[in-house]
């Protein structure tokens, strides 16, 4: 017997003809999937003092530090405020990151936190970034990520800008390749413009050294208030990321830049003041299914110093991470070898801390009675819960096969459900 539907196959045709280019584009704009590989931090590190062996020492300088401000888990646990417990269980799995891989990401710094220099500083500094880049990216215990952030393309360091790129790309170039996992900041940038022109600074460049096509990828430092609101009022970010046509990998939030342009005092410039965490909102907004990462600033509170000073600034440091991580942001910067403790002590903690709940949701959610648990979980929220799960077995805070037998599904159903397109 006939049902109740009156369309033909022809009209249905015809809806899917009208929206296959929108299908197109949205898939080509909005990839979706998890950010499984992002790093939990971006080191920066002045091209002043970078030399070949810098993770290492900043590894080693991290557990000294470790060592004379907080050498048994309870002595760091009261350091930073954390219960003894989980400093505990993270103990030994700190300790190893620190000596296997203690910077994830690196990026040699040739503009504010390089200072102004003449032209052959700056020369000899460049060539010998590019021998710290290519020492860090053969050591197996280097960065996963590296690259480097010159001079802003504003008019008076325009040309200077264009020649650290090109002669560091080409120094790389003589010395085996660009390494894998490069990529370059641009710096305070104002209007949609300057990241057309710097797509095709980025190809000029690939076809001078004679890279592959598209291979240089950059992040866009969100340092000024024309990167959220342009001249005419409309919000910035989405169309520089169309600008960047595919080039772009993340965006990067200045803390201290942002903060004085809108006028924020320094005693309260911070990356958890009101005005950074609306623009962080927006360039989440922005980035939200694109691929694109977002990254949370630094503070400028080191741990050096005597012990209380050194507490007092972890104690910052972390909470300023564990502010970030619930927001969902789950990268910053780091700017001295003693940050990384609590940069990995709370990744470590909060990851571990969110096992027993998202295990015990994905097995309800992967279960017969989706709705047998306490939280029934729309397939979204389960994404999220198996990108943290993935993120705890990545970091090292919980063997696969755990996470294997409390959610009652493989690591490869985990991994398609993180990367699953919401768009």
């Amino acid at each position: 017997m006939p049902g109740p539907e009156r369309l033909t196959r022809d009209a249905v045709a015809a809806l899917d003809a009208a929206l296959a280019p929108l299908d197109a584009w949205a898939a080509k704009r909005w990839p979706g999937g998890a950010l499984l590989g992002q790093p939990a931090h971006t080191v920066y590190v002045s091209a002043a003092v970078a030399e070949p062996g810098l993770s290492a020492a900043w590894g080693r300088a991290a557990l000294r530090a470790l060592d004379e401000h907080a050498g048994t888990p309870a002595a760091l646990a009261a350091a930073v405020d954390l219960p003894a417990h989980e400093v505990e269980e993270a103990w030994p799995l700190l300790r190893q990151v620190l000596v296997d891989r203690p910077i994830q990401d690196l990026r040699i710094d040739l503009e504010d936190g390089y200072g102004p220099h003449t032209d052959d500083e700056e020369d000899a500094d460049t060539d010998r970034a590019a021998a710290t880049l290519l020492a860090e990216a053969a050591d197996p215990a280097g960065p996963m990520r590296l690259g480097f952030r010159h001079r802003s393309l504003e008019a008076s360091t325009r040309a200077r800008a264009v020649r650290t790129f090109d002669r560091l790309i080409g120094r790389l170039s003589e010395g085996g390749g660009v390494p894998n996992g490069f990529v370059v900041t641009m710096p305070k940038v104002i209007h949609v413009d300057q990241v057309r022109v710097y797509v095709e600074l980025l190809a000029a460049l690939e076809k001078a050294h004679g890279l592959p096509s598209e291979s240089l990828r950059f992040e866009i430092q969100v340092e000024t208030p024309q990167t959220i609101l342009a001249a005419d009022g409309t919000a910035s970010l989405a169309p520089m990321l169309d600008a960047a046509a595919g080039r772009c990998t993340g965006l990067h939030y200045g803390t201290y830049d942002y903060s004085a342009a809108l006028g924020v005092p320094a005693e309260h410039q911070r990356a958890d003041h009101p005005v950074a965490q609306t623009a962080k909102a927006v360039m989440r907004l922005a980035a939200a299914q694109t691929g694109v990462e977002v990254s949370d600033g630094s503070t400028n509170k080191l741990p050096v110093g005597d012990a209380a000073t050194v507490h007092a600034h972890w104690r910052i440091h972390a909470d300023l991470v564990a502010g970030a991580l619930a927001d969902g942001i789950r990268q910053g910067w780091d700017l001295h070898p003693a940050q990384l403790v609590t940069r990995h002590l709370v990744n470590i903690v909060t990851l571990r801390r969110r096992l027993p709940d998202a295990l015990a949701r994905l097995a309800v959610y992967f279960g017969e009675d989706p709705a047998g648990g306490a939280t029934v979980d729309e397939p979204a929220t389960a994404q999220a819960l198996a990108a943290d799960v993935l993120r705890a077995v990545a970091t090292g805070a919980v063997p696969g096969r755990e996470v294997e037998e409390r959610s009652g599904t493989s690591i490869a159903t985990l991994t398609a459900l993180a990367d699953r397109r919401v768009v």
